[in-house]
């Protein structure tokens, strides 16, 4: 295997990150009533997610910033975790919508919730780098990799695997953001049916959230449901 394919692996799997502080404490009822839910990618925590979380924080919203052990748990067990902390928060009076946010791997878990558990006070979701279509990496490196990160096989692109079989529900409206020079995760492979707007951004896949382009974009979509304003800014989108 060549330097540069152990690489685009390594990237694939993320960057093991030291924890992030816990989540905020809950706001008082005079706060923002809608929640943004963020939800990290492969091998990475909840500070990963912290770029786009204090830029939703500075718009107004109320952020929950999920940690989860995205190595060792399949995606239906991660989407089982996730629906469970969602449920409970969305009892409270004061939040009025849950939106979700993910990052690569982070997608194909919301995907689970929104198809399996869904929120009763589900917004929109705003998808960063999703191996919605399965990853050619995956396919290259699941049989020597799988014992380093469970969910693996799950992204590869074979039909039967769960970022390929996992449905979506026709009314959820979903906003993708592709890196136009992604290696890890090509930007066909995020394409989704059913999804509202899909948007070309010039990043990589591993640091995507650090953007100020993608955490307006996020923003926008969040409160508008389309990515328009910027669309002059994008490549042209490579889904059919």
């Amino acid at each position: 295997m060549t330097p540069a394919a152990w690489l685009s692996c390594w990237l694939l799997l993320g960057t093991p990150e030291a924890a992030a502080a816990p989540s905020p404490a809950t706001p008082s009822p005079s706060a923002a009533h809608e929640l943004v839910v963020l939800v990290h990618g492969m091998g990475r925590t909840r500070r990963s997610m912290l770029p786009v979380q204090r830029a939703l924080e500075q718009a107004g919203y109320e952020v929950l910033n999920h940690g989860y052990p995205s190595r060792r748990a399949t995606v239906a067990e991660s989407g089982q975790a996730l629906a469970e902390r969602i449920a409970a928060v969305e009892r409270r009076p004061d939040i009025a919508r849950v939106h979700m946010v993910g990052h690569s791997l982070g997608n194909i878990v919301i995907r689970w919730v929104i198809a399996y558990q869904r929120p009763s006070k589900l917004g929109r979701i705003v998808m960063l780098a999703p191996p919605n279509q399965g990853a050619h990496l995956a396919d290259e490196f699941a049989p020597w990799l799988s014992w380093l990160s469970r969910p693996r096989p799950e992204l590869t692109t074979r039909p039967g695997s769960a970022a390929r079989a996992i449905p979506t529900p026709d009314d959820v409206e979903i906003g993708v953001i592709a890196g136009s020079y992604d290696y890890t995760v090509r930007p066909p492979e995020t394409c989704l049916a059913g999804q509202r707007d899909h948007i070309l951004v010039p990043s990589g896949h591993t640091f995507i959230m650090r953007k100020r382009q993608v955490q307006r974009l996020t923003k926008r979509f969040i409160r508008r449901g389309a990515f328009a304003e910027e669309a002059q800014a994008s490549r042209p989108c490579p889904c059919p």
